[in-house]
């Protein structure tokens, strides 16, 4: 069983005076969702992801060595232009992982970033843009150290990611990614996420994601602050027994490709963190009208067509419309027809199925 002192790195044999490194990461969405947690972001209950594709963020570290003065050093761009609003939250990363990193002080980093969906579209960046970091990193780290081995590189970067923002760990590797300790998957842990240890029915290969933008820009509620509200929550011990018994479900029916039940067990996923977070102290809601037109509209469509679309939610209001790959054609003309008139400016992703974190 993995620990975190596995991570702390012993001397490191090399020195490397400058340079760059530049990876992309995309964003993630739970089919079983990962709500409440415990210090160090762990989580208090397993989950279960598809990894996206092209939403993702792509940022480049560019580092030089310097007199370790005792404090990090770091400019951050977004989109090449200074983003001092950010700065707060990549200290705090630092010094969460510095034990893990102990030659963060001894570098001034410049840390460039960029997403490739829409600023303000109401996408979370935080999983997406603390992997890229993170694997960005460990490519610094593995300079410092080439014995470092390719299961431990991912690992810990994984393990790095979930430091700086929970959801991370499972947006550096892909297709299918389970975080958190669950008796039903191999090698499972609550410090890093690990790839679905089986094969994947092809039903579900390449797998669609159209992302409905309900609302864009800042939720009234952040995620954070929703997860504390888990603590003390009347449900919360039979949520977290629901997320192991529907983690078991959802499992056997990536790998029998049984759609009827995968999109029973994400739809209930889905409703289940929102009423969570409507049944907590303080209570709030997330999902607008439009989020609950779309649903409505979604299930008119199923019954009316047969066809294997499901939705499932983030802890936001917008809509990720879940389809196999053989049904596009269908579907597109649907959210034309149908849906686009609830989404904000009309607008929409398209995304799919992607395979985690790559090098530039």
């Amino acid at each position: 069983m993995s620990k975190d002192t596995d991570f702390i790195p012993s001397d490191y044999p090399e020195t490397v005076a400058s340079g760059s490194f530049e990876w992309s990461a995309p964003s993630n969405i739970a089919l079983v969702k990962y709500w409440g947690k415990f210090e160090p972001q762990l989580p208090a209950n397993p989950s279960v992801s598809f990894t996206l594709d092209t939403c993702k963020t792509v940022t480049k570290l560019e580092y030089k060595k310097r007199l370790n003065d005792g404090n990090f050093s770091f400019d951050l761009l977004f989109e090449g232009q200074p983003k001092e609003d950010f700065k707060p939250k990549i200290l705090k990363f630092f010094e969460r992982v510095e034990i893990y990193l102990p030659f963060l002080k001894a570098y001034h980093f410049t840390i460039d970033t960029r997403n490739t969906f829409p600023h303000s579209s109401g996408i979370a960046s935080s999983a997406s843009g603390m992997a890229a970091l993170s694997v960005n990193l460990m490519s610094l780290e593995k300079a410092l150290d080439p014995k470092i081995s390719d299961d431990h590189f991912w690992k810990k970067a994984s393990f790095l990611a979930r430091l700086g923002s929970g959801s991370a760990c499972r947006s550096v590797k892909g297709e299918v990614v389970v975080w958190g300790k669950h008796a039903g998957i191999p090698g499972s842990s609550d410090l890093f996420g690990v790839e679905f240890p089986f094969d994947v029915h092809p039903d579900f290969r390449n797998f669609q994601d159209t992302i409905l933008l309900v609302e864009k820009g800042q939720k009234e509620v952040s995620s954070t602050v929703g997860h504390e509200l888990m603590a003390g929550h009347p449900f919360a011990e039979t949520r977290f027994e629901q997320a192991h018994s529907n983690l078991d479900k959802i499992r056997n029916a990536l790998v029998s490709g049984d759609l009827e039940h995968f999109i029973s067990i994400v739809e209930s996923e889905a409703l289940t963190l929102h009423a969570m977070m409507m049944t907590s102290n303080p209570y709030f809601i997330l999902m607008k009208p439009n989020t609950l037109e779309i649903i409505n509209r979604i299930w008119k469509f199923r019954r009316e067509t047969g066809l294997p679309v499901c939705f499932t939610l983030d802890a936001g209001a917008n809509v990720h419309l879940l389809y196999p790959e053989n049904v596009v054609e269908k579907v597109l003309q649907f959210i034309k027809d149908e849906l686009v008139a609830y989404c904000k400016n009309g607008e929409y992703l398209c995304d799919r199925i992607g395979s985690g974190a790559q090098n530039f």
